[in-house]
């Protein structure tokens, strides 16, 4: 059995985590960024123990890397990386739009449109409510599915592009495809048409890899 001081370090490593992981994905942690466990764990209001395990975790996740002599950082990607991601996060992402067109349930039918509706109302600048409804949506159509391992395996795959902040780089037009590719996937759904849901939700995750790749290949350029 756990002692109580054990205890309470690991509940504040599960913390730490979440904090630290949150910071990395909303992009208050940039890519590249060193990570001092002594400066994390004054901020946190904690001791470094548990930060150290923070770290570990989130390196196993593959958001940060550690490199002997210079500590932990916030992994960065580089334009090939992020094309590898996006073609795996397509294969995921269209596997679970087919297995989710002959389960899914008319309340998340509903709750699809909804998240439609409520994504063009949100201002073209406003990343953060962009961001948070894109995850809404896509995350209905994984719970859709019932596959907790495919579930699992996007989870992973989709917060590193995130890191970037994609739809800083998003126009206006841009915003209207990515909700155009929206309506049709749910209607796709809502029809039982697996193949059509599929097919319509890789297009939909290439065109924001070709957005993001296209920038990233920019910065590398100008370094």
């Amino acid at each position: 059995m756990l002692q109580e001081g054990e205890s309470l370090v690991r509940n504040a490593s599960s913390a730490a985590t979440e904090l630290i992981r949150e910071a990395i994905v909303n992009g208050r942690l940039v890519p590249g960024e060193r990570l001092k466990e002594e400066e994390l764990a004054r901020e946190l209001g904690i001791s470094r123990t548990p930060v150290r395990e923070a770290l570990l975790v989130l390196q196993a996740e593959g958001l940060v890397d550690a490199t002997p002599n210079r500590g932990a950082a916030v992994r960065a990607h580089d334009a090939v990386d992020l094309d590898d991601l996006y073609q795996l996060r397509a294969l995921l992402e269209g596997y679970a739009a087919r297995r989710a067109a002959s389960r899914i349930a008319l309340e998340r039918i509903a709750s699809l449109w909804a998240s439609c509706d409520r994504f063009d109302t949100i201002s073209d600048g406003d990343v953060r409510e962009l961001v948070k409804e894109n995850l809404l949506f896509h995350n209905t159509i994984l719970e859709a599915a019932g596959s907790a391992r495919a579930a699992s395996m996007v989870r992973k795959v989709i917060e590193l592009p995130l890191v970037y902040k994609s739809y800083i780089w998003y126009s206006p037009d841009q915003k209207r495809i990515s909700a155009h590719y929206h309506r049709q996937i749910t209607k796709a759904l809502e029809a039982g048409d697996a193949e059509r849901a599929e097919l319509v939700m890789k297009e939909h995750v290439f065109e924001g890899r070709d957005i993001l790749v296209a920038h990233v290949r920019e910065l590398e350029a100008r370094e």
